[in-house]
């Protein structure tokens, strides 16, 4: 993290905020209940319900698993909604079984595709190379030459030149994960930190494509802050009131700076496992929703 260094250029960005558009805010989605069973249309109705005051946009993970395309395309067109369906390609078998559940569900159904993402953080895991992963984009855009399509990944995978190959290919739907709180700041510091994420990364994304940067949609793609009940990270607190003042400052913020925002998570997920952080410790994950399993508002979540 340089956070002096692009300290300049936060400060020449930021007073544009009131003049340029907002950004657009979204939920990322889960697609199984508590009980650990698939979502069904009407879980998925159940869902945007809780959500529809705050924003009619989600974002999932992968179109085959728990027959999510199939099975929230039809909630959305009847409650209103828009969602990104997500590839996992980091594999020959998830790639071609969420490619084969696109093709069978959206055909038909672009009014409600907000965008297609191939990939979630999988170069940052390392999972699979820039050049298949921009292979596989191309394979999902020549399939679907209507709907936008993109990638997600950690924002220094784009601010490093990782996924210099992507931008320089023609993607132009690039999201990018900043947590501030996986970098172990302490709150008082979280907004400037994730600031830094977002603009490091879009400040590479739009050198590299030149001519191009006109045409990029850029937003983040997985922001947030583990309520109670979740695990702390160094010095990143979990807490229901630190994340409501993420939320407020980091969140809202980068809303009014005219960055998309989507954020992680939409509901608590009970059924959720422990991981294991970088730090060694297991790490709870059940607790970063912006609403309770039982779809409660957790806090004010109105942006002034």
């Amino acid at each position: 993290m340089r956070v002096a260094a692009l300290l300049p250029f936060l400060t020449a960005a930021m007073p544009a905020a009131a003049a340029a558009a907002r950004g657009t805010f979204g939920l990322a989605l889960g697609n199984q209940n508590t009980d650990k069973s698939c979502k069904s249309s009407s879980d998925y109705e159940a869902d945007f319900d809780a959500i529809k005051g705050l924003t009619t946009l989600v974002r999932t993970y992968s179109a085959s698993n728990c027959d999510t395309a199939k099975n929230i395309i039809p909630a959305a067109k009847a409650k209103g909604f828009k969602v990104v369906l997500g590839v996992w390609p980091d594999y020959d078998q998830s790639f071609n079984e969420d490619f084969a559940a696109l093709k069978a569900s959206v055909p038909g159904n672009e009014d409600v595709i907000h965008a297609i993402t191939v990939g979630s953080e999988c170069l940052y895991r390392g999972d699979i190379t820039v050049d298949k992963l921009l292979s596989r984009i191309n394979q999902v855009k020549k399939q679907f030459p209507t709907v936008t399509v993109g990638t997600v990944d950690s924002w220094n995978k784009f601010a490093d030149g990782t996924a210099d190959p992507i931008i320089q290919g023609g993607v132009t739907y690039i999201l990018a994960n900043g947590f501030a709180y996986w970098q172990g700041q302490q709150i008082d510091n979280a907004t400037k930190t994730y600031f830094d994420d977002m603009a490091q990364a879009k400040a590479r994304i739009e050198q590299i494509a030149g001519d191009n940067a006109k045409n990029i949609q850029f937003g983040t793609g997985e922001t947030g802050w583990p309520t109670d009940g979740g695990s702390d990270y160094g010095a990143a607190k979990a807490s229901t009131t630190i994340a409501a003042e993420y939320y407020k400052r980091a969140v809202c913020g980068m809303l009014a700076w005219g960055v998309d925002v989507f954020y992680f998570e939409a509901f608590d997920e009970s059924w959720k496992p422990d991981s294991v952080g970088d730090n060694g410790k297991a790490m709870d994950e059940k607790h970063w929703g912006l609403f309770t399993a039982d779809r409660k508002a957790k806090f004010d979540t109105a942006c002034e």
